[in-house]
């Protein structure tokens, strides 16, 4: 229990940081997420991209990740059809279903847990799950009250995509950024991952317990720490994988559901309140899932 008390519990103070801030201040939280989103998390992916080493690990990472994506968007996608959900619900539980906190929760739980190279695995696993949310999720929060068209058009207006891109270029050909450049936005995305957890918070301070919605987020919630961890031992069995990165796939994906999936639901009215409610229960229950989950890999 000692790296949930060294890990988690920082964690959850931090959203009780903005949980307090907006009980006392009533802070807009869309004017915020914009901050994020246009400014911040684009320097925090860049960097994440700029500095990571490529190696052929990330063959088994994108095949898995994308795996992963794909299960969870379709179980997502049949439910929804099946209770007959406008599209609206249906993206805010993609959202708070196919996404993981991979790295401000998932990774420093892995580093206690399994040591440094699990770590590695792990940051790789993160810069994935990033490219994704960034694209991917971005679509699904822009289509929940858009036609695809407009959907699709609003994805390419997120510089964090254009940050992808050109990392993927500096890296293509072996180009060093000046090392004031790389400073800066170094500076900036360090503001990225808390700015995130405290929008949370405040998020999470907007919304009355009776208004949840229990079905949803409960779905939500057994498909994030149940079925996600299920389908990825599935799909680990699909590839010849290091023990250890097995390991280090399986508990990623039983993280809860990412953070900064409640920004986008915050700025394109996504079922922000779905989203943030999955986010914050998922966090809660998480403490005793990821337990027994580290008891049983």
């Amino acid at each position: 229990m000692g790296i949930f008390f060294e890990v988690i519990v920082p964690v959850l103070l931090v959203f009780a940081v903005g949980f307090v801030l907006q009980k006392a201040k009533k802070i807009d939280t869309k004017a915020i997420s914009t901050l994020v989103v246009y400014i911040f998390m684009p320097c925090l992916v860049f960097r994440t991209l700029y500095t990571t080493e490529v190696t052929v690990q990330y063959v088994y990472l994108i095949a898995f990740s994308l795996l992963l994506l794909t299960l969870t968007i379709v179980t997502v996608k049949l439910y929804a059809k099946i209770r007959k959900l406008p599209s609206s619900v249906e993206s805010g539980l993609i959202l708070s279903t196919a996404f993981m906190n991979a790295g401000n929760y998932g990774s420093p739980i892995i580093l206690f847990a399994y040591g440094t190279t699990a770590f590695d695995y792990a940051i790789s696993f993160y810069i994935l799950s990033s490219i994704l949310l960034n694209s991917v999720g971005l679509y699904y929060a822009a289509r929940g009250n858009m036609n695809m068209k407009l959907a699709v058009k609003a994805v390419f207006t997120i510089p964090a995509i254009y940050a992808v891109l050109a990392a993927a270029l500096v890296k293509l050909f072996r180009l060093q950024l000046p090392e004031n450049i790389f400073s800066m936005v170094s500076f900036v995305a360090d503001a990225s991952i808390p700015c995130v957890m405290v929008i949370l918070g405040m998020q999470l301070a907007q919304i009355k317990v009776k208004s949840l919605q229990w079905e949803y987020i409960s779905f939500a919630t057994v498909m994030k720490l149940v079925v996600a961890p299920l389908f990825a031992f599935g799909l680990t069995q699909l590839f010849t994988l290091d023990p250890l990165l097995q390991k280090v796939l399986i508990l990623t994906a039983a993280m809860p559901t990412a953070s900064a999936a409640t920004i986008f639901a915050v700025q394109f009215n996504a079922e922000a309140k779905l989203v943030s409610g999955t986010t914050f229960i998922t966090t809660l229950v998480s403490i005793i899932t990821i337990t027994v989950l580290i008891s049983i890999l």
